[in-house]
């Protein structure tokens, strides 16, 4: 470069007056260098790398890495001397900062920048973090980790900036951060206080008086969820998580007015502790005052009172209160739902709340649709229409063609019906739902046309339970070997269900818990003579996460394992309608054996019978691949006896593979599977493609 660079070009700029000298000073000069030949110009860009040494604490590492500007952007356009100078400087307080989240108060952050002299420095600057620096031991010192190498500069040196823009154009650079993290700091004194409040001002001083701050005692419950002590490492996340701790509990215990201020820190180098104090405000404890509902257009609020969970009078408790938004917001109407506490208390003492509602759209159409090699292809549509007479009533009607292809099947079917769903039919929670279908199936073991109705209600029992009852008719003609027969079926399902999962959804795919399926059927069926028996079944699933373990990330790895049992009881085979026997294979059995391939067969027919027994069991491997990928791996048996008891029949084997997409709506699945075992006329394989998993 010509000219006095070092005086042109410094960064800092103590008035306007030399700003502008220096803006003059830096045209002239670049002026200058396009006159002359053979001048080289400095870099307008420069491209970097930057490489955080390990300090020893993985946690501080990952912590730098995620706050450093340096690391974030340097992806990004390459930026010019001057900035990158500031870019360097703006890193060294995150970086310490980053450090002193984890108790390290006395670290020291040093960054060092070099011209890569080489490829092979280029590549390691380029490296993953990992590989980058799985190489390179911390500093052991302070003197260490300052020790330039040849070629290398301080970070924050002020003729930093100068430096950088004399490089030649295309120059990479390597940066590299190092950190000695020094002795964790330790908690210390922790005091808790009232917030400070002071005095009205008197006529003679003018001004308010200092109230001095009283020490605040907490409740058993309050200083148990509290749980900071004198000695422990000073860790930022914990110091806030217990601020957050104590606030909840104070409100859980009706202090809705309750407050606890972000604590205020006093460093202590001489001991390394770290004095806290905080302050607490209790406020009275309170009670639930009158509840507003805003928002609603065509619902009921009378429903709604009804549906709430919480009532004016009540303890003021912030979970219970969460809770009841919740229970609002699922019973399918509103798009969203929330609620508000009031700025103050009202005039009896007492916290209002205000419920907002938006609803959401009252009509909608889907599509259903999916396949397998036995039963074929399935699509249809279904129009939804909500909030029918303002109660949260849902009517659904839908329209399948069914048997499109399929090896267990003789041509197409219909399935057609409309659903009404009911919530807070006579208590509270408990829903009514309602069903006509009318149905045609040309299975190869008989041809079904039948129209059925049934009502029930499901109500909770206690928190995971669900219970359902009700009546059921269903009339329909059966035909089989070419005779047909029309029966008439009364049936009063009962049924209970348990699912500790969590999933929002049937369809989403469960991680832990279980999942367990109780029904009992009692019926007679007229017709063909008159036969009462009773239908019983018992499925249960669980889900492992071999996070559990420590084997992988959370939700990556999941072992399912399933099990069904059923029975007819009071009849035998052939003296039930062929529809109501029990029969296996297919994707809700067992894989790998068309549906009705697995039991008593006609002969060396592909007609089934049917049995009154039935056992199967399924163990699946499940693996999430990337981010929107998964693939399972699994196993299927099952048999179908012509007794009541199970565990007769022959025990069929089916085992095979399939590959996942997740989607916002669930998990597009995607399944083969073939038999170990193939009876006479079986199925050399299946294909399943479906939404959600097969349990």
């Amino acid at each position: 470069m010509v000219g006095p660079m070092n005086e042109c070009t410094s960064p800092v700029v103590p008035d306007r007056g030399r700003h502008r000298s220096k803006v003059l000073c830096l045209a002239a000069s670049g002026a200058l260098t396009a006159l002359l030949p053979g001048v080289v110009r400095g870099a307008e860009t420069l491209p970097y790398t930057t490489t955080i040494t390990p300090s020893g604490q993985s946690a501080v590492d990952g912590a730098q890495t995620a706050s450093s500007t340096l690391v974030s952007l340097q992806k990004t356009r390459a930026i010019g001397p001057y900035a990158l100078a500031g870019r360097i400087r703006g890193d060294y307080d995150r970086l310490r900062s980053a450090a002193e989240s984890f108790g390290f108060y006395d670290a020291t952050v040093v960054i060092t920048v070099a011209a890569a002299q080489n490829q092979t420095r280029a590549k390691a600057g380029a490296q993953s973090k990992a590989d980058s620096t799985a190489k390179t031991p911390p500093a052991a010192t302070v003197a260490q980790a300052q020790a330039l190498q040849p070629g290398e500069h301080r970070g924050d040196d002020p003729a930093l900036a100068e430096w950088l823009s004399g490089l030649p154009q295309g120059t990479k650079l390597d940066i590299r951060v190092k950190t000695v993290t020094g002795p964790v700091f330790h908690l210390g004194q922790i005091t808790l206080d009232a917030p400070a409040t002071v005095s009205a001002a008197t006529p003679a001083t003018q001004t308010p008086t200092p109230v001095a701050t009283a020490p605040v005692a907490l409740a058993p419950a309050e200083a148990e969820a509290f749980a900071l002590k004198p000695g422990m490492p000073a860790v930022a996340s914990d110091v806030l998580a217990a601020q957050g701790r104590l606030l909840n509990t104070m409100q859980e215990e009706g202090h809705a007015l309750a407050s606890v201020s972000a604590p205020v820190a006093y460093l202590r180098p001489q001991t390394r502790t770290l004095d806290l104090v905080f302050h607490v405000h209790h406020g009275p404890r309170v009670n639930i005052g009158a509840i507003s509902l805003d928002g609603l257009e065509r619902t009921h609020p009378g429903f709604i009172r009804r549906r709430l969970t919480v009532a004016p009078g009540q303890l003021y408790q912030p979970s219970k209160i969460e809770a009841a938004r919740q229970d609002l917001a699922s019973v399918g109407v509103f798009s969203q739902v929330g609620v508000h506490d009031s700025q103050a208390l009202a005039a009896d003492g007492t916290m209002p709340l205000d419920f907002t509602f938006k609803e959401g759209k009252r009509r909608s159409v889907g599509a259903e649709a999916g396949f397998s090699t036995d039963l074929g292809g399935r699509a249809g549509v279904t129009w939804t229409y909500r909030n029918v007479f303002g109660n949260a009533e849902r009517l659904r009607l839908t329209a399948l063609v069914t048997g499109l292809g399929g090896s267990a099947q003789q041509g197409l079917g219909y399935d057609v019906y409309a659903d009404l769903m009911k919530p807070n039919f006579i208590a509270r929670r408990e829903t009514f739902s309602a069903r006509i279908e009318g149905m045609r199936q040309l299975f190869y073991s008989y041809r079904q046309t039948a129209l059925l109705a049934r009502a029930g209600l499901t109500r909770p029992i206690g928190r995971m339970w669900n219970v359902n009852y009700g009546l059921a008719g269903e009339q329909e003609r059966i035909d089989q070997f070419g005779i047909s027969h029309d029966y008439t079926i009364v049936m009063a399902p009962l049924a209970a269900t348990l699912d500790t999962t969590g999933t929002p959804t049937p369809i989403d795919p469960a991680t832990h818990g279980v999942r367990v399926s109780l029904g009992a059927t009692p019926s007679v069926s007229l017709g063909q003579g008159t036969s009462f028996y009773a239908i019983l079944q018992a499925t249960a699933s669980t889900y492992l996460d071999l996070a559990n373990f420590g084997w992988t990330a959370k939700g990556r790895s999941v072992v399912a394992v399933r099990g069904i049992v059923a029975s007819v009881q009071g009849a035998s085979t052939y003296a039930i309608p062929p529809d109501q026997r029990l029969y296996a294979g297919g994707s809700a059995t067992v894989r790998g054996f068309r549906y009705q391939g697995v039991g008593p067969q006609y002969g060396n027919t592909k007609y089934a019978i049917g049995g009154t027994s039935l056992d199967a069991g399924s163990v699946e491997f499940r693996q999430r691949i990337l981010k929107s990928f998964g693939a399972a791996a699994f196993a299927d048996a099952g048999q179908v006896g012509t007794g009541s008891r199970p565990g007769q029949g022959t025990l069929r084997v089916g085992v095979g593979g399939g590959v996942r997409y997740y989607t916002p709506i669930g998990p597009v699945r995607l399944d083969v599977a073939v038999p170990m075992n193939r009876p006479p006329r079986g199925d050399k394989w299946e294909l399943y493609i479906g939404l959600g998993e097969t349990f």
